[in-house]
């Protein structure tokens, strides 16, 4: 059994090849970048979820040591410890500039 091709045939066969190749590769692409940016919003959610946490035990503790009053050193730390963390956060958040953990293709440059 023989196959007898044209070139035009041969022509159309490799078009037809490097189509459903690029296309493939573009569905590679799309889907890469759809699963990054789902992993970007559960951080996102997962730091809020975390931030609101820390905020209500620490109003938590204040308002017990506030409302129980007696010993004023224990009031003073209490209301300069939720200080001392939101200025270290913010300082290392306005001072800190971190690559995204994602590397490129090629090497880094």
């Amino acid at each position: 059994m023989t196959i007898n091709l044209t070139p035009e045939q041969v022509l159309a066969g490799f078009g037809v090849l490097l189509v459903v190749f690029l296309v493939w590769r573009r569905g590679a692409k799309k889907a890469r970048r759809a699963a990054e940016t789902a992993r970007a919003g559960a951080r996102a959610i997962s730091l809020a979820g975390r931030v609101l946490f820390l905020g209500a035990a620490l109003v938590g503790v204040q308002w017990l040591v506030i409302t129980h009053p007696g010993n004023t050193t224990l009031l003073l730390v209490t209301l300069a410890v939720p200080d001392l963390i939101a200025a270290h956060v913010l300082t290392r958040a306005l001072t800190v500039v971190a690559a995204d953990g994602t590397p490129r293709r090629g090497g880094r440059r």
